[in-house]
C-alpha cells in the first residue's frame, strides 16, 4: 500500500482541488478503448500540468468494461509520480479488494440517491450499498488504514429514471454512508439536471450534516451550467471539484449529454478569479494533445482551449 501523498488535503482558504477524472469516468464512457501506452502518456501530461489527484480507471470486470482491462497497469504507473492522489472507481468490496491490492491511494464508491439508478446501475439497492461500503471500510481498516474511501453520491440533483430525486432522500443516505466508514460523501450531478440554486441547498445541507466529511462537487454540463454549478458549490464551502479534460464522458442514461465540466474552463473560471488551483493553464491544454492522439476521432469539447487564454493573461 502506498502512502497517501502528504499534500493531500493541506490547501490554502482560496485554493480548490482539481480532481482529473478523464481516465475513468471519461474513457468509461466512449465506444473505443485508448491503447495503454496512450493512456499512460495521457497521465503523464495531466501531472506535468500540475494536477494532484487524478481517478485513473475502474477495477470492473473486463468483459462489462473493457477500456478499463488494463486498470492494474494504468494504476502502477500513476503510482511512479509523486504527490498524486491516485484514485480509482471500485462498484463493490471485491473490485476494493483488486484496488488495494494495486496500492490505490483512495477508492471510489457510487451509490446512487436514485432508488432506480441504484438498480440499473449496480444491480443492488440503495441499503445494499450501504453495506458495500461498510464493508470495504473494514477492508481497510484492516488491512490499508491509509487509504481514503470516498463515496460519489450519483443522481443526487435527479435521475432520468425516477425524476425527482427527494433532497432528504439525499442527505439520508450521504448520512448512512459516513456513518457506515466514507472518509468523505462527495454529490454527483450525474444526469446533468442540477441548477445553481438548488446546488447551493443540497451542499449546504450536507456540510450541515457531515461536517468535514462533505467531499467533492461532480458536475456535468448537460444543460450548459455545469461552471454555474461548480461557482455555486465553492460559495458554499465546496473545495474539491471532478472535472474531465476535453469534457470526456456522461452517462449512458442521459442521452445527448455533452460530458463532465470541462478541466481547462473550470481552471481557467477558479484562476481568473484568483483562486489557485495549482494547475498549469497552458500545459493542461497541451494534455489534450496525447488525449486526443489515444481516441482519434472522438470529439472533445471546451471553450478555453477553443477562444485562447486572454491576451495578456498572467496566471498567479
Amino acid at each position: 500500500m502506498n502512502a497517501l501523498p502528504a499534500s493531500h488535503g493541506h490547501r490554502p482558504l482560496n485554493a480548490v482541488l482539481i480532481s482529473e477524472v478523464g481516465p475513468r469516468d471519461g474513457l468509461q464512457s466512449v465506444k473505443a478503448t485508448m491503447p495503454t501506452a496512450h493512456k499512460l502518456l495521457w497521465i503523464d501530461a495531466l501531472v506535468a500540468a500540475g494536477l494532484r489527484e487524478i481517478e485513473v480507471g475502474s477495477f470492473v470486470p473486463a468483459r462489462l468494461l473493457p477500456q478499463m482491462a488494463d486498470v492494474a497497469e494504468v494504476v502502477r504507473h500513476a503510482l511512479t509520480h509523486a504527490g498524486v492522489t491516485v484514485m480509482a472507481l471500485a462498484p463493490n468490496l471485491r473490485g476494493a479488494e483488486v484496488a488495494l491490492a494495486a496500492g490505490v491511494h483512495k477508492v471510489t464508491l457510487p451509490v446512487s440517491a436514485s432508488a432506480a439508478h441504484s438498480l440499473a446501475n449496480v444491480r443492488k439497492t440503495r441499503e445494499a450499498m450501504v453495506e458495500e461500503v461498510r464493508a470495504v471500510a473494514q477492508l481497510r481498516d484492516a488491512q490499508a488504514p491509509g487509504m481514503l474511501v470516498e463515496v460519489g453520491l450519483s443522481t443526487a440533483f435527479g435521475c432520468t429514471l425516477q425524476g425527482v430525486v427527494p433532497e432528504d432522500d439525499v442527505i439520508w443516505l450521504a448520512g448512512l454512508c459516513a456513518e457506515a466508514g466514507a472518509d468523505e460523501v462527495g454529490l454527483s450531478d450525474t444526469t446533468g439536471m442540477a441548477n445553481p440554486a438548488q446546488v447551493r441547498r443540497l451542499f449546504t445541507r450536507l456540510h450541515a450534516e457531515l461536517g468535514d466529511k462533505a467531499g467533492a462537487a461532480h458536475m456535468h454540463n448537460t444543460r450548459g451550467l455545469g461552471l454555474a454549478n461548480c461557482l455555486a458549490a465553492y460559495d458554499v464551502g465546496v473545495r474539491t471539484f471532478d472535472a474531465s479534460l476535453g469534457g470526456l464522458g456522461g452517462c449512458p442514461y442521459a442521452p445527448g449529454a455533452s460530458g463532465n465540466v470541462v478541466t481547462e474552463d473550470l481552471v481557467f473560471m477558479f484562476e481568473a478569479m484568483g483562486i489557485a488551483t495549482g494547475v498549469d493553464l497552458e500545459r493542461l491544454m497541451a494534455a489534450r494533445a496525447p488525449l486526443q492522439a489515444g481516441l482519434p476521432g472522438e470529439p472533445v469539447y471546451g471553450m478555453t482551449p477553443e477562444a485562447g487564454l486572454p491576451k495578456g493573461w498572467v496566471q498567479r
